[in-house]
């Protein structure tokens, strides 16, 4: 977990390492209004959409029916972005409760949402492991039954693209996954989160070109990808790495204007975007962007998310209430905007 805390502002510092319940913000300095924000005991923390609640809920149960219909409706819309989602949150919740997965599986062992959760999963239980490359060496047969279940789906790339980073696996044969993940979906989110990690890890502190490479991105895909929030990714890579050569602040800002545009088209206070509005708030904290901060504020409402909060706390809820009482009662008048790094 990266821990770079001497880059931080003050109030985000302040919450390093602690797991104690996060101060309540004191109480709005008058002539300041708020709307739209809800009280610190509302926020909820990686919160569920109303279509994968009740599969978790089942899957507490040991019942996998509701999770295999939902992801055989993923498919079936070619919603693969949702898709992307929801294996990420089952395969964790798998990790702990994996008697319903292990159901699923013996009933219907060629499913390929059942593979695909698998194959998740054994990622996700190999990474934190001082012999990770070893243990994805025996998720490879999942990893491949996963691809081969369906070929419309890019999902199984993306497992298969954090499998190679997590494996060491080299150049020619990550790109071979990459071209087989694009082909099947050109602007999935998730497959180019895949990559930029992997180019941030084999070139590490290569931030300009993994800038440029989300850049790219960015600039060919549909204005309401979510694929316009890459680069504001590779810039909290930069901001949080504390190595590598120095990026202009102009292209960080660029990176945060291009996920404003992003957050602001689409709607307010919901799940799906939560995860790019709580990245694209801490990026802005970083700038000195307060007034942009309070305005993604007001679109997250209660779904706070444990990345970004995560890679500098471990406490990710209690380090976004304070962040947020922080923005909240921080002074409106925008910062001047300066060439130069912003790192610091």
């Amino acid at each position: 977990m990266v821990r770079t805390m001497a880059l931080l502002p003050p109030f985000i510092r302040s919450g390093r390492m602690r797991r104690t319940a996060p101060h309540p913000a004191g109480p709005r300095p008058a002539g300041q209004p708020e709307p739209g924000v809800p009280a610190d005991d509302e926020v909820l923390l990686d919160a569920p959409d109303e279509r994968l609640g009740p599969a978790l809920v089942a899957a507490a149960q040991g019942a996998y029916g509701p999770a295999a219909g939902l992801l055989a409706g993923t498919r079936e819309r070619r919603a693969w972005e949702d898709r992307d989602g929801y294996v990420l949150r089952l395969a964790a919740f798998a990790r702990s409760r994996p008697e319903w997965l292990q159901r699923w599986r013996a009933a219907a062992p060629h499913d390929p949402d059942a593979l695909l959760v698998a194959a998740q999963l054994g990622v996700d239980r190999a990474w934190p492991s001082p012999g990770r490359a070893e243990l994805l060496r025996e998720v490879s047969p999942l990893t491949t039954a996963a691809a081969r279940g369906d070929d419309r789906d890019p999902v199984p790339w993306r497992v298969a693209l954090d499998h190679a980073r997590g494996s060491r696996a080299g150049h020619r044969y990550f790109e071979e996954l990459w071209e087989a993940a694009v082909r099947r979906a050109p602007h999935h989110y998730g497959c180019h989160v895949a990559a930029l990690r992997y180019l941030a890890s084999s070139w590490h502190g290569a931030h300009r070109e993994c800038l440029d490479f989300a850049d790219r991105a960015a600039q060919d895909a549909p204005a309401g990808s979510l694929v316009q929030a890459l680069p504001v990714r590779a810039a909290f890579a930069y901001l949080t790495d504390g190595c590598g050569g120095e990026v202009p602040r102009e292209r960080l800002d660029a990176a945060a204007d291009r996920a404003i545009a992003l957050s602001g088209a689409l709607p307010a206070a919901t799940v799906r975007p939560a995860e790019v509005r709580n990245l694209l708030l801490y990026v802005l904290i970083r700038l000195g962007r307060h007034r942009d901060a309070l305005a993604q504020v007001r679109l997250i409402g209660p779904y706070a998310t444990s990345f970004p909060w995560d890679r500098v706390s471990d406490d990710p809820l209690g380090l976004f209430l304070r962040v947020r009482a922080d923005v909240r009662a921080a002074p409106l008048a925008p910062p001047p905007r300066h060439p130069g790094s912003a790192r610091n």
